[in-house]
Order: structure tokens, then sequence, then C-alpha cells
């Protein structure tokens, strides 16, 4: 979504008597509370630095004087853009965004009602290619640290002899630390100092961000609301017990996913997660250390040696099927607060991990003066392993997707069901393209003097054949993307030349401006390039999938880099795959060095970390339900906020309340006003402008943000409107059309720019705004007076 501050107008709304609050949410890039509310002096009414409520410092006081704010609400302005982008560090973030994709994945499922076993499947795949991102993450680590610098290069007189911090290590030295078990223990610091990282960051932004819980119950009947419609159902009204708590759930009200209690609170299953992924990265990193010495065991003749190997490898494997079990096992609780912690699994599966590590070390640092280390380390098998196991677990994902798109069918759903696994798949090319980038930049910089894995004049072996394969097929994909790129550039020419005569119809223009128009309608037409972005992302992991499947078995047929595979004859077939693996392990490399570069940048500039800060708005909406290391979820904080806030204000005064949310602030707003019970969403009326809860969200999670979740949301509030307008490339209708008592909640779209030429009240010309500055149109303060109208007056609240 597109930055840009959103202004705000005071425009008086219809007398309706009592108290009225405007709770403003902005959208993705951040704004100020004094944009919003336009005046430079605002307070802080409550929160914090991370995200907070403001009002004008004159406003500060506004229930304590009803009788200046009867022809206009009190404005308050909910500020959350700190929970994204507010510091440098989380340019960071930019190096987990495969696991972020992946866990997009897991919200992409379609909607279906009757198949529990496949919506688990599903879920269970989705944990599974997240559960193979952390291992691909941590054998790149252990790639670069024990392969190639503490195998290759130190084993090598030649790639040591140019680096006197590796000549402690080097096997031409002869110290206590050229052996090569002992090197890898050294080395093996790195991937389990990036492991411990990521468990960090996972740890911390939960107490930062996720932690807080959105109030339920009692809270509710504090704030004034005696009806309890949190419906837990049934089932688990028996598992309640008797008495008062089973007669609050006597009679449930079924709620949607979005609008459960336990929704916007999964701390079991984060921690559970967390314990899992960190374990795999430890035993990862124990099974590179510990497997190359059982190897060299295996043809050695010390029998306690080969049987110590043997048990710590059955214990690695065994673990292994630990962590696997914890991922399978349990999934999201929606229903009910998900508080408890599972402290077996949480505290004892990644100290079990790390024991086996340390005895890993322990045994690889054992002394074998016979050994020497030649070649490379069986890598190529590992990333073979893993790359056909994400293969195999999207191409079931998608199965299981079709399964339950076939059971409800919507025309508006992107790619047909198979969003889900699109996005895995994209998720997997990320996390191979960071990964072989790294492996591929460490491996030129120690092999100065030629290529490595083309010819034998290198000073070290280099990475796995496999990485080579999956850098060469870059250049291919670039030039498969090029013919839909051309189709969309010609296509969005077309459109704009035929979306001409409407644009001068729209105005009614007898001279019409040539040069106005074309503006005006390429505008409209490059806004609906966001409708192709299904198919480009379905193209693209499409044939992500066959040229990957094409990678793995040249590497595994061949077993040589593309530039030997075809033969040395100088033929075009043997050119052209030099020429790919050139190019495509510079490209590979240069889409890493871009990933840090861009994380510097915004580290040094405010402007450079508010674009990377939109990724995360869009991205992190999310709880972390498939991936722990993956960058917080924002809404779990935001959502919790607005609820509370909505929830206190209207049973203090009694008075009414219309959100107002702009872009992602709409997301924010739903899925506040979805959590509030009955009682107080009586109170409340929804605004949305430039809001993509349909064009974005309903068609990519249907289950959440579809057609009949959006249609039930409108059935439990009257007061909903929406504006938007052609040219904006976000926002778009929620095409929810009238029903019974209840209105269509779009309103005709807005004209954009307001008018098509110069007038004597508007002498000169305006501008095309796209996304931003909605409250400018006449119209929206017109609809939210409306809104305001529709709630009726005020019930005072009854003293107690």
């Amino acid at each position: 979504m597109t930055p840009g501050t959103e202004a705000s107008y005071d425009t008086e709304a219809p007398h309706s008597g009592g108290p009225a609050l405007e709770l403003l949410v902005h959208g993705v890039g951040g704004a100020t509370p004094q944009d919003m509310l336009r005046d430079p002096r605002t307070v802080r009414i409550t929160g914090d630095e991370k995200a907070a409520v403001h009002r004008r410092t004159d406003d500060a006081e506004a229930e304590r004087h009803p009788h200046n704010y009867r022809e206009r609400p009190i404005r308050e302005a909910y500020c959350w853009s700190n929970l994204t982008s507010g510091n440098g560090a989380r340019a960071l973030w930019l190096l987990l965004l495969p696991f972020m994709v992946v866990n997009l994945a897991h919200w992409m499922r379609p909607r279906a009602t009757g198949l529990r076993r496949t919506t688990r499947l599903y879920g269970v795949l989705v944990r599974l290619v997240a559960l193979s991102l952390t291992v691909l993450l941590t054998a790149a680590a252990c790639e670069v640290a024990l392969d190639l610098l503490a195998w290759q290069c130190a084993g090598s007189p030649d790639c040591s002899a140019e680096r006197s911090w590796l000549g402690f290590m080097s096997s031409a030295q002869g110290g206590w630390w050229s052996q090569p078990g002992r090197r890898l223990a050294l080395a093996s610091a790195v991937p389990a100092a990036l492991v411990a990282l990521l468990w960090y960051l996972s740890n911390r932004t939960w107490s930062a961000y996720e932690s807080q819980r959105p109030p339920t119950g009692d809270e509710w009947r504090a704030c004034g609301d005696v009806e309890d419609d949190y419906g837990q159902g049934e089932e688990e009204a028996q598992r309640a017990g008797t008495g008062a708590d089973a007669a609050s759930v006597a009679e449930p009200v079924v709620r949607l996913a979005l609008g459960r209690p336990g929704f916007w609170y999964g701390r079991r299953l984060v921690a559970r997660l967390r314990a899992a992924h960190t374990a795999a990265g430890v035993l990862t990193v124990a099974a590179a250390v510990a497997g190359a010495a059982a190897r060299h065991d295996r043809g050695a003749d010390n029998g306690v040696l080969e049987l110590s190997g043997m048990l710590l490898e059955g214990a690695l494997a065994a673990a292994g099927l630990a962590v696997l079990w914890v991922v399978l096992r349990r999934g999201r609780s929606e229903k009910r607060l998900d508080a408890r912690l599972d402290k077996a699994t949480v505290r004892h599966l990644p100290g079990a991990a790390i024991a086996l590590l340390a005895l890993s070390l322990v045994y690889a640092s054992w002394s074998r003066p016979g050994w020497a280390s030649a070649g490379t380390l069986p890598g190529d098998v590992t990333f073979r392993v893993i790359v056909l196991a994400q293969g195999a677990l999207v191409v079931a994902l998608a199965v299981a997707a079709r399964a339950l798109h076939r059971r409800a069918r919507h025309p508006r759903t992107v790619l047909h069901g198979f969003g889900g696994p699109a996005v895995a798949m994209l998720a997997c090319a990320l996390g191979g393209v960071m990964t072989g980038g790294v492996a591929q930049r460490v491996a030129d910089w120690l092999d100065r003097s030629g290529t490595p894995g083309m010819d034998d004049q290198g000073a070290i072996p280099g990475p796995p054949v496999l990485l080579s394969w999956q850098a060469s097929v870059i250049p291919v994909l670039l030039v498969v993307l090029l013919v839909p790129a051309v189709v969309l550039v010609v296509r969005t020419w077309l459109a704009a030349r035929s979306l001409r005569p409407a644009v001068e119809s729209d105005y009614g223009e007898d001279r019409p401006d040539t040069v106005r128009t074309r503006r005006i309608a390429g505008t409209r037409a490059r806004a609906a390039l966001t409708d192709a972005a299904p198919g480009l992302v379905g193209i693209v992991s499409g044939a992500t999938l066959l040229l990957g499947a094409g990678a793995v078995g040249g590497a595994w047929v061949s077993g040589e880099v593309p530039g030997l595979a075809f033969g040395t004859g100088g033929t075009l077939a043997e050119s052209a795959a030099g020429t790919a693996q050139a190019l495509g392990s510079w490209l590979i490399g240069f889409g890493f060095i871009l990933f840090v570069t861009m994380g510097r940048r915004a580290y040094r500039d405010a402007s450079a970390r508010r674009t990377i800060g939109i990724l995360w708005d869009v991205g992190t909406f999310w709880p972390r339900a498939a991936h722990p290391f993956a960058p917080p979820c924002y809404a779990e904080r935001a959502v919790p906020d607005l609820t509370w806030r909505m929830c206190t204000w209207t049973a203090r005064t009694g008075g009414r309340l219309v959100i107002s949310g702009h872009s992602q602030g709409s997301v924010l707003a739903a899925a506040a006003v979805w959590q509030l019970p009955a009682a107080t969403r009586r109170r409340v009326a929804l605004l949305t402008y430039g809001s993509p809860l349909e064009r974005l969200y309903g068609r990519w999670f249907p289950a959440y943000f579809g057609t009949d979740a959006l249609r039930e949301l409108r059935s439990q509030m009257d007061c909903w409107r929406n504006l938007y307008r052609h040219t904006d490339p976000i926002g778009g209708p929620v095409l929810i059309p009238a029903e019974g008592r209840h209105r269509e909640v779009d309103r005709e779209e807005l004209k954009d720019p307001v008018v098509y030429g110069r007038s004597d009240r508007y002498p000169l010309p305006e501008p095309i705004l796209g996304h931003s500055d909605y409250q400018a149109d006449p119209a929206f303060a017109a609809e939210r007076g409306e809104l305001l109208e529709r709630l009726g007056p005020t019930v005072p609240r009854q003293a107690r």
C-alpha cells in the first residue's frame, strides 16, 4: 500500500444529541496525530510510545463539556505506526521475509465447511513448509561456516595462507584446532548463534507486540455490557462446568473466526512452534558436526568411536521425530484464549537439542590423528532433500487447497483457491535465493583465482552443485516473466484508451481536455493492475516449481555444475548453460546484497525506514500461526487496543462512536468491531475508505475476509459505509448489496479528481488523489454524519 498522511477536516455532523466520538485509524506508512487531527497541539489520552490514542489539546476534557460537541463529534487518533516502522533495527526483519511469506500462506486457505480433516491437513502442511525453511536457513549457515570456511578453506593451504585469521585452524599449521572435527566444532558457533538470535527475537517481540489480551467475560461486564455473546459452543460449555460460567454460555452465539476471543491471542501455539523450530535449528547444526565425524569413524578401526557415532546419530534422529510430532500435533485455538503453556515441550525440547549439540561437539573434537578434510561436506544431499521435501509439501498443499475450494467456490477467490500454495512456493523460492546467495558470494570471495565448481584451479571445491543449478534457473525465470510483463503493459495501455470516453462522460464535459482525460484514464488503468497481481503470482510460483524440479534433477543426474554438465566442446547448449550459471550466480548474490543494503539504508534513513515499514504493515497483520520466527504481528496489539477503547468509552459515556479507518486502518477497524460484543457494537458505526477489505483481503484470505464473512459483519451492524475511487490502486468496494433492513455498504464511487477542470469554486486544477486524502471529499463528512444519525440518540448510563 502506498504511504501517505490522511488529512483531516473539521466538518459538522448533523445534530442528534448526546456525545459522539470519531476514532481515526491511519493506514500504512504511518501518520502523526498532528496530521490526523489537523492541529499542532495534541495530547496523548492513553497508550505508550508504540501505539496510543491522541486528541487535540482543546478536546482533552471533552466529556466534561458535552454542550460544546453537540454539532460535531469528539475526534481521536489512534497511531500505531511505531509497531512496524519505529526504529532502524526493525529493518533487519527483511532477513525474515521468507518466514513472513510462508506465515501468510497459512491464512490463505479457502473457506469450507464440513472438511475439518482437510482444513487441519492444510494447516499441518503449511507448518511443515515453515519448518523446512528454518532447517534451510540453518543449513545455509552451516554450509558457509562449517563447509566453506572450516572444512574447505581451513583444510586447503592455498586458501588459508591468504587469510591470517584462519591460520590457527589451518591444516598446514598442525595445531590443536587443525583437526577437521575440532574445526567444525568451533565453526558451529556461527549457525548456533543464528538460531539463538532467532529465538531471542521471537521471544522478545512476543512480549512487546503480541501479549495484549483482548477483553472477554467479566471484563466486558465491567465495561457495562451485560450481554455475553462470546459463545464457546455446547461442547466447550460442557467442559466449562456448571454454575455461572455454564449459564453464560447456555445460548451460544456462533461467531466467525475474526470475532472469536482467541483469534488475537495465540500464545500457546507460538511458544510450541518456537520451541520446535529452535530445536530443529540446533539439531541441524549438531547433525552437520556429528555426521562428518561419524562418517569418518565408520571407515576407521576405532570401534568405540564408531558406536558412539551411531548412538549419537540415532539420538539426533529421535529428537528430530520429536520436533515433527510437536509441529504436527496441534494448531491454533481461536474459540478461546490460548494462554496456557506446554511447559514440558517449551522447556525440555530446546534443552534436549542443546544437550545433543554439546555431545556432538565433544564427539567431533575427539582426537583423530589421521583425519584430513577433502572435497566438501555432504551438503549437496542435504539441500536436495530439503528442496524435494518443500516441492512435495507444496504439491500436497495444492491438493488440499483445491479440495477446500471445491466445497465453497467463489469467483473472487484468487487463483481458484491456489493462493496459499502459490505463496508458500514463493516463500521457498525466497529462502533459496537468500541462502544460495550467501553461499555463492562467500565461495567467490574465498576462491578469488577461479570459479568454484568450474575448474580444478580454484583453492576450494565450492558450494554444493545444487546451489549453482538453482542460480542458473533465475535468468530463465526472468525471461519467462517478460511475456506477462509485456502483456500487462499493452493491456494497460489499451484499457487507458478505452476509458477515455467514460471519463469524459462521468464529468459531462462538452469540450474535454485531451491531456487531462488521458491522465485520468491512465491513472484508472494503472490502478486496475492490482487485480492482475494474482495471475503474476501464479505464473512465478508455477515456473519456480517446474524450474526448481529441473534444477534438482540436473544436479542429481550430472553431479556437476551447469557449465560442465553440458560438455566442454563449445556447443550452444554448453555456452548457454555457462552464461546462465555465471549470470544467475551474480543475480542470486545481488539479491541478497540488495536485502542487506536496504536494511543498512533503512537504519540510517528515516524515509527508507518508513518505506520498508510498509512491507510489514501488510505482511505482519496476521498472527504467527505457521512460523514463530516471522516478524511479529502488530494486530495482536492494535486490535485489542481498539477494542478496549471502543468498549470503555461507550460504556463510560453511553455515547455513540464511529470508527473511521483508512487503508490498512480499515482492516484493523473491521477486525476490532468483529471482536466487540453485540451490546457495544450497537453503539458503534464503521466508516472505511481506501479499504482493501474485499479487493485484497477478501480475495486472498477468503476464510476470514471473504464475501460470507463481510456479509456476516454487516448483518451484525447496520451502520457501515465504504468509500472508494476508481483511481485507487489499493482500496475498492466491499461488494455487499442491500438486504432487508440493511442498506448497501458501498457508496457510489467518488470522483477523482473532484472536478474535471477549473471552476469558480476550484480555480486551480484539482489533483488526482488516488489512495490518499479521502477526507478532503465532501462525501466523507456527509457519510460520517449520517452514520452518527443512524446510531440514534444517546442512552444515558444508569448509575450503580
